[in-house]
């Protein structure tokens, strides 16, 4: 007999078995033969031939016989009663031989009540079949199916049973019980089918309904499409918004948010209240430009040849710009510290802003952040607000049409704090290049990339910048421009400019070098060149006048001529004094404007001891004076009379100017040795610096301004601290060559060197 290993297959007596001739074959290694007798033995595993062993079976089993072998690939074994394995053996090239024995059935199942449930459940299966379209193929065998065992066996393809379910119905030994299982097993998986068919036939109902649905939009938008095509005057704004909206390339969240405030236009209609809310809304967020703009390769040569056209100077600017771009082009992104420029006025910290845009081919926009002390102008108003508007950053990006403008923050120093936030604050997450890549308005309420912007911060002065701020950007300064500098930025630069804007030709207007030179030295007064072009202004619009009466062709204009076309007195820069005194020093001083010289003048009177201060000083230099005094007291012990038998008065000219700052030490010490030993101190020597009371000259800022005001004042010589040294290297060279520069690390050293010691 052949033995035929069966797996997930509901082996029965008295049942039609179907097997593949295929697997048969693969089985028992030979050609089926009709009427050929054959063992089902079940698998407990799905096993192929080679894994086959003696305790890979169950031990009971079906005998049956090759009733059938069609032209199809098929054969039929027809089932014919239970079996004992009672011995398996697998041989070496996996030949399978078997030791059966029947095995006999409990007969506790009255015919009569078999053949009425077997009619029940062929009645069953025929009103299934005709309710159930799937089945239909099925009605010609449920008439020819004469026993329970072929129902089931012919069902047992499609059963979701397992293995061990299906053998326990063979092995049972009780028919009426087995017909028990027999049933339940046939019904359940009926029901589950007749489930699975209702849940199908309901799905496709829905799929039906959201493919019509989704037809029907689609025909209508077609039908619109062409209305619009033939009447483009007539396209509806909720059309546009929706066309905006597809062609916008917004991300996922900006998208369903977009359609979400789209639909409730629909549902509320153009007269509703917030109808122009929500239109307003939409139109920004469809505006803005959300796709990124593509990495543009950056020739460094011509990005140099820009920044030195537009500006002259500011090497250590253009350098550090230099690299930044550099380092973008190897990275094909935006990338870098965020710049911020620290300088005086009309140093050139915001113009160069719109250089940067144009040597990266970017466009440009400014927002001021001068006076901003509410923070929904840096992140926006929530849109429940009546007027509610977008942050300036996000106005900003609007205004310049792409996702990548050069964004130049003016005047971060200016902002301030108020019951409405913190401005400062809020600037963290946009200057974060961590963070901003999700940047949230507030009255968008969706993320927007703020990664690929340039942000460059302009500010005078970092004192009132927030320290967190700070830490965020890599500080600039920017220098004053010397006289030289000066010159060739008017000649160059503000003059051509100036001209153009009163329409007077190159031939029509000359300003010697002499009187050019004078408007820098003695009509203006500062680091920048912000007065300067204003002077030249005044200098075209004087001269216009001339050229528009007739009185002239062309116009030269004259050093002595300077005082009428400008129509202002010189400036009275601070010039070191031709005779020497006791008690004055000339100090070097920074202001927001550059560099200037000052002079603390000291003088004992009768009295008991008091140290009078005069001049508007701050607290920082009435604190150097204190030290200056109690330092003196000590290097001069002998003297110390002096201190309390007279009033010590100390005096800073002029005494209407506010002056504070950490670098009068040597020079409020300096004055009170000289006039504590009533030695002068040479005019044309000046020093900065503060001191400790150990005698220590200690390092001070704004080096560069100062030794420019000490240039410009006629000083010869200058005192420095020591730690200020690595400073000069910003200093210009037209400056460092009229100067004779001393660093000291001891105050001891500057009163030697003064002659006052």
């Amino acid at each position: 007999m052949a033995v035929i290993p069966v797996y997930n297959t509901l082996a029965l007596p008295d049942a039609n078995i179907y097997f593949k001739t295929d697997y048969y074959k693969s089985m028992t290694n030979k050609e089926p033969s009709m009427n050929e007798r054959v063992i089902l033995a079940v698998l407990k595993e799905n096993q192929s031939r080679e894994e086959i062993t003696e305790k890979s079976f169950y031990p009971i089993g079906v005998s049956g016989l090759i009733s059938e072998i069609n032209s199809n690939g098929y054969l039929v074994v027809r089932t014919r009663y239970r079996v004992n394995l009672d011995e398996v053996t697998v041989y070496w090239d996996h030949d399978l031989e078997v030791s059966v024995s029947r095995r006999q059935d409990i007969d506790d199942l009255p015919d009569r009540e078999l053949q009425q449930r077997l009619k029940e459940m062929k009645n069953n299966l025929a009103r299934m079949s005709e309710n159930q379209q799937n089945m239909a193929m099925t009605r010609g065998y449920i008439a020819r199916w004469t026993t329970m065992e072929e129902i089931a066996a012919a069902m047992s393809p499609w059963m979701i049973n397992t293995n061990e379910e299906r053998y326990q119905i063979l092995a049972n030994d009780s028919r009426k019980e087995r017909l028990a299982m027999m049933e339940q097993l046939i019904y359940e998986n009926l029901e589950m089918f007749r489930v699975n068919n209702e849940a199908k036939s309901a799905q496709e109902e829905d799929y039906q309904k959201i493919y019509r649905e989704s037809a029907l939009k689609k025909q209508i938008e077609y039908l619109q499409k062409e209305l619009d095509d033939m009447h483009p005057e007539n396209v509806s704004d909720i059309r546009k918004l929706e066309l905006k909206i597809e062609e916008s390339g917004m991300n996922e969240t900006a998208e369903k948010e977009a359609r979400k405030v789209l639909n409730r236009l629909k549902q509320e209609g153009q007269n509703s209240a917030e109808s122009g809310m929500l239109y307003d809304y939409l139109d920004y967020v469809t505006g803005l430009s959300w796709k990124k703009e593509p990495a543009r390769e950056i020739d460094l040569d011509q990005a140099e040849k820009v920044l030195d056209e537009d500006h002259f100077g500011l090497k250590k600017v253009k350098s550090r710009i230099i690299q930044q771009i550099a380092v973008m082009n190897l990275k094909k992104q935006q990338t870098g510290s965020i710049l911020l420029f620290v300088g005086a006025p009309g140093t050139g910290k915001t113009s160069i802003g719109q250089s940067i845009a144009k040597a990266l081919q970017r466009e440009y926009v400014r927002v001021s952040l001068g006076g901003v002390r509410d923070e929904a102008d840096i992140r926006g108003h929530r849109r429940t607000y009546i007027g509610a508007m977008p942050g300036r950053i996000m106005d900003g990006i609007n205004k310049s049409g792409v996702s990548n403008p050069v964004m130049v923050l003016d005047e971060v120093d200016k902002l301030s704090a108020s019951y409405n936030g913190d401005p400062a604050s809020a600037l963290l997450e946009v200057l974060d290049p961590e963070q901003n890549s999700t940047f949230t308005d507030h009255y968008m309420n969706v993320p927007y990339d703020l990664s690929d912007v340039m942000f460059i911060c302009t500010a005078n002065t970092t004192d009132t910048i927030p320290e967190p701020l700070l830490n965020r950007m890599e500080v600039i300064q920017f220098q004053g421009y010397t006289p030289i500098e000066k010159y060739h930025i008017a000649r160059e630069h503000l003059l051509p400019k100036a001209m153009h804007a009163v329409g007077i030709r190159d031939e029509n207007l000359e300003v010697t070098d002499e009187a050019m030179e004078a408007v820098i030295s003695d009509y203006t007064r500062e680091a920048g060149v912000r007065g300067l072009k204003k002077r030249m202004d005044t200098l075209c619009r004087t001269a216009a006048v001339e050229l528009v009466k007739g009185n002239h062709e062309k116009i030269t204009v004259e050093k002595n001529a300077l005082r009428e076309y400008l129509d202002m007195h010189p400036i009275r820069h601070g010039l070191v004094k031709k005779d020497p005194k006791p008690g004055i020093v000339t100090g070097l001083a920074w202001t927001s404007v550059g560099g200037e010289i000052l002079y603390v003048e000291t003088l004992f009177t009768k009295g008991n001891g008091k140290l009078v201060i005069t001049g508007q000083l701050g607290d920082v230099m009435k604190e150097s004076a204190q030290i200056a005094v109690s330092l003196v007291k000590a290097m001069y012990p002998d003297k110390a009379e002096m201190f309390e038998k007279n009033d010590l008065h100390i005096h800073v000219p002029d005494g209407a100017t506010p002056k504070d700052g950490p670098s009068a030490g040597i020079t409020l010490t300096t004055a009170l040795v000289s006039v504590l030993n009533n030695k002068p101190v040479p005019p044309e020597l000046a020093m900065t610096g503060e001191v400790s009371l150990r005698g220590q000259v200690n390092p001070i800022g704004g080096l560069p301004e100062k030794l420019m005001a000490a240039q410009r004042a006629g000083v010869k010589k200058v005192f420095i601290p020591a730690d200020n040294e690595e400073d000069l290297k910003d200093v210009a060279e037209e400056v460092k060559e009229q100067l004779t520069i001393v660093p000291v690390h001891e105050i001891r050293e500057v009163l030697e060197e003064a002659g006052v010691a």
